[in-house]
């Protein structure tokens, strides 16, 4: 914890923030001051932090949208999901999630309209699947499973922060995953790279021996993760020529969640069974956080079809949300909490 000192009043707020990450923690900091009329602090390893909420408010999952506290209850009874280590705090990237689709997509013809807007090929929101169209934390299985990347644990495991099921314009059901960041400076980095379990069999340079040994690579040989054998079956997506080009794996840093989302999206969509035609990805970030943008474009480099792979800013939903009667006073209020 960091005591910052701006404009005559004192922040204590994370240390080494981006100047990005400042300003938002101050103006939440403000919102959560005015809005929720407190000036208690929640705890963070012990130390008070302005910018998260006492407990009491956490429990009532403040800052969500009051209409929809109901709706995210019953969604969660239904399909069952964690909320995030720092749910609590105000800049919260799973509750800002919660905030910018769930008021939406209580109107699905409206929202089929704002959505067309980021995913030209949506006609309607398809609303006999999933819960009303969408899953929050959504991964395609049960708490006991592992998933189709066989990576999913009580802990840990690659999801997507909404789903949303739709019918595009030839009335096919297609699926939609969707990573949301609000003020993270980065995606998150492969674990697999630092894990206290590596042994000298494990490393992960030159990326040509990874991708001709995947022995090499811990959560292959280890976690028995399944991240290799679908990207070796979708060389189209990863040619393996663009993997093996750079001094060490690419999926190392933050390209890895990247990563790993199109592999969920693509392991979906080959799973026995599936109803979707298809499955895609995409990363909606608010319009202020530019730091995500290397590693997306890292990413981008890497993909052989770049129709799998998509991003928008949150400002694009809301502005459009803002012209229909029914979501103004939503949009209004989304813009004067997250500042788009």
């Amino acid at each position: 914890m960091k005591q910052y000192s701006h404009n005559g009043q004192t922040y204590r707020l994370a240390n080494d923030l981006t100047s990005f990450q400042f300003d938002m923690q101050v103006h939440l900091t403000h919102w959560k001051w005015r809005h929720l009329k407190t000036r208690d602090c929640g705890l963070y390893k012990g130390q008070p932090y302005d910018v998260i909420l006492p407990a009491n408010l956490k429990d009532e999952l403040q800052p969500i949208y009051r209409p929809i506290v109901g709706r995210v209850r019953e969604h969660r009874r239904r399909f069952p999901f964690k909320l995030h280590k720092f749910v609590g705090h105000m800049a919260s990237s799973q509750v800002a999630c919660i905030n910018l689709f769930v008021p939406l997509l209580r109107e699905p013809d409206i929202a089929a309209q704002v959505l067309r807007t980021v995913k030209p090929d949506l006609k309607v929101i398809a609303t006999d699947q999933l819960d009303g169209g969408f899953q929050i934390e959504y991964w395609p299985g049960k708490s006991d499973e592992a998933g189709p990347l066989n990576d999913h644990t009580k802990a840990a495991g690659t999801d997507s922060d909404i789903a949303i099921a739709y019918r595009d314009m030839e009335g096919r059901l297609r699926l939609w995953l969707i990573e949301h960041k609000l003020t993270e400076k980065e995606f998150t980095t492969c674990g697999g790279a630092v894990s206290a379990g590596r042994t000298s069999e494990h490393r992960c340079s030159p990326a040509a021996d990874v991708l001709g040994n995947h022995d090499l690579c811990y959560y292959h040989e280890h976690c028995r993760y399944a991240y290799w054998p679908v990207t070796d079956r979708h060389r189209d997506v990863f040619p393996p020529e663009r993997l093996a080009a750079g001094e060490a794996c690419p999926f190392k840093g933050g390209v890895n969640q990247l990563w790993r989302n199109t592999l969920l999206a693509l392991a979906v969509e080959d799973s026995e069974g599936s109803p979707y035609a298809g499955v895609h990805f995409s990363v909606v970030h608010h319009p202020g956080n530019t730091a995500l943008g290397p590693s997306m474009a890292a990413f981008r480099q890497l993909l052989g079809v770049a129709g799998r792979f998509s991003s928008f800013t949150c400002d694009r939903i809301v502005n459009v949300a803002a012209t229909f009667p029914a979501l103004r006073e939503w949009a209004t209020w989304y813009n004067e909490l997250y500042r788009v």
